[in-house]
């Protein structure tokens, strides 16, 4: 099967004026603190030195949303904790058609005033919950690294084979022990995790 899954390349993004904003929705029923995730979500992309105007989405999904989505972008049957859809490309303005005329109530195009759109992290609480006593060990754990994992996804990193696999984890638990656990990885973790 082909890999239609959508891949980052190039640098990190960077916007204009402004800072990086984290949208979060939240169409489930299983509380969430959107507004932690939310903060988590932006200290990530300030660690991962993305700056300026740019726009990422965090979305709380239920099992059967998830099911579709897994299905429709991945191609896989079932639901599934987390999906990132990265933006590929920044935006080609110099293609864009440029009006004849401005006309006497438009102005220039400020292109710092457009932001970049860095893509959407989708997350399945409800399947965190299952999976988080055999995976991170804590739900709150495991949210916190399905919003990591998902981010590090739309900003380019994969785990398709072994050494990329090894080098997204690495930055996982750095991520996470930095903004997650203040510098204290779980020791049950670590025991799940030891070759991830």
């Amino acid at each position: 099967m082909p890999d239609n899954r959508p891949h980052l390349s190039g640098n990190r993004k960077l916007g204009g004026d402004g800072e990086p904003e984290v949208f979060v929705a939240d169409e489930q029923t299983i509380p969430v603190d959107l507004a932690r995730w939310s903060d988590l979500a932006r200290a990530v992309l300030h660690e991962e030195g993305i700056r300026g105007n740019t726009e990422l989405s965090l979305l709380f999904v239920d099992e059967t949303s998830m099911t579709e989505l897994n299905l429709e972008f991945m191609g896989a049957i079932g639901p599934t904790d987390v999906l990132a859809f990265p933006i590929d490309a920044e935006a080609d303005l110099g293609s864009m058609p440029v009006p004849t005329s401005l006309g006497p109530d438009r102005s220039p195009i400020d292109l710092d005033d457009i932001p970049m759109l860095l893509g959407d992290v989708v997350i399945c609480p409800a399947i965190a919950i299952k999976q988080a006593p055999s995976h991170a060990g804590t739900v709150d754990d495991e949210i916190a690294l399905l919003v990591v994992h998902g981010i590090l996804h739309v900003l380019g990193h994969d785990h398709a084979v072994t050494e990329e696999k090894v080098i997204m984890r690495a930055r996982e638990v750095e991520l996470l022990e930095l903004l997650h656990w203040k510098a204290t990885t779980p020791p049950a973790f670590r025991q799940e995790h030891p070759e991830e």
